[in-house]
């Protein structure tokens, strides 16, 4: 009997030892990060066009960090599948087909190929999945498609462009280097498809127009696909050709500027004294030559912000909110250092039809 009285004795602690335990463990959920022990957990699919690419490695560095933060502040827990596309639509397609399979909650798309958006977009309509682009700029139809549930999250490529001429403009020599009334150019184009490419190829130089400075191309954009060894050799290659003709270095990114400063020194010429480049992101090698005088000016392509936006945008279609189909953060003129500080900034909205006019009214204009 005692054996018995023994055994129940220690069954009851026991029980209440685990109960005890239990709601400890409560009391703790309650108090981590304010969740309450509600928060839940969210799949991400997001499909980067390649990882080696500078702005991109900080827009992706910066978009896991934000969710992380809001993940701390709400108690959800967020958990990101970056997947790399290779610059190859068809692997990348591939890759969200399976975002699309696991059953992901949001799909975030940096398009390879920008005119992909529609059978992506319908892919993940069929599955209810919404869906952010991000940086690549699909064609409006496309997201008349499912509205409500996708968007675009970007800045506009005019604006950049703009602001590489409107720096040029503002130098001393106004790019005349040699004073002969004409502004001799070349341009380095990032992609053919490429939404951004198209524009800042366009408005830089018409920036120039704008201000009543004569120009010239000394040849047809040389294509460098957004890299920096290929924008070192289309680079060298214009200035044997061209040698002290060459004034101006348009190029649609960094990446490409700072290949071209490269061959530029190669050549024993000087930015900023006989020639000028201007690019867009302000990444970090590219303020590291502005800093030394070595670059004539870049745009920032504001990833903090961006990223933020897209996280954002993201986390009110997985709650089950309906979102605007654009959002634009805008560009940034970055002649100093202190230009290209990051700081938080409200993207602006912008509807189907009023995008639809505006860009009506800018193919007007060109």
């Amino acid at each position: 009997m005692k054996k018995v009285l023994k055994f129940l004795a220690i069954a009851f602690v026991g029980l209440v030892l685990v109960a005890c335990g239990q709601a400890a463990q409560n009391s703790g959920s309650d108090s981590d990060g304010g969740s309450g022990g509600t928060g839940e957990t969210f799949e991400v699919g997001v499909a980067i066009y390649q990882f080696n690419d500078n702005f991109m490695t900080l827009y992706r560095e910066e978009l896991d960090a934000y969710f992380k933060k809001l993940g701390e502040e709400t108690g959800n827990t967020y958990n990101l599948d970056i997947q790399d596309g290779k610059q190859d639509q068809a692997t990348q397609t591939e890759q969200i087909n399976n975002f699309i399979a696991q059953g992901k909650d949001i799909i975030l798309a940096n398009l390879v190929d920008p005119t992909a958006a529609g059978t992506i977009i319908n892919s993940a309509k069929a599955a209810n999945i919404p869906v952010v682009f991000i940086n690549r700029e699909p064609e409006v139809a496309e997201l008349e498609i499912w509205p409500g549930k996708t968007a675009y999250v970007g800045a506009d490529a005019t604006q950049s462009g703009t602001y590489q001429g409107e720096i040029i403009a503002a130098t001393d020599s106004k790019g005349d280097i040699n004073g002969d009334g004409t502004v001799t150019y070349i341009t380095l184009f990032g992609d053919p498809a490429n939404v951004d490419a198209q524009q800042r190829t366009t408005y830089s130089v018409k920036a120039l127009d704008d201000a009543g400075i004569k120009r010239e191309a000394l040849a047809e954009p040389y294509l460098a696909n957004w890299d920096t060894a290929k924008g070192q050799e289309v680079t060298a290659a214009a200035l044997e050709q061209f040698g002290d003709k060459l004034e101006v270095v348009f190029a649609n990114n960094d990446g490409m500027a700072v290949g071209a400063v490269t061959a530029i020194k190669a050549a024993g010429r000087t930015v900023g004294k006989d020639i000028l480049v201007v690019g867009v992101d302000a990444i970090p090698d590219a303020m590291e030559l502005l800093g030394k005088g070595e670059l004539t000016g870049t745009v920032l392509n504001d990833h903090f912000n961006q990223s933020h936006t897209a996280a954002n945008i993201a986390v009110e279609l997985m709650s089950g909110k309906d979102v605007s189909p654009y959002y634009w953060v805008n560009y940034v003129k970055v002649t100093k250092a202190e230009d290209a500080e990051l700081k938080e900034a409200e993207a602006r909205k912008e509807t189907i039809d009023e995008i639809k006019e505006r860009y009506a009214k800018r193919d007007a204009d060109k």
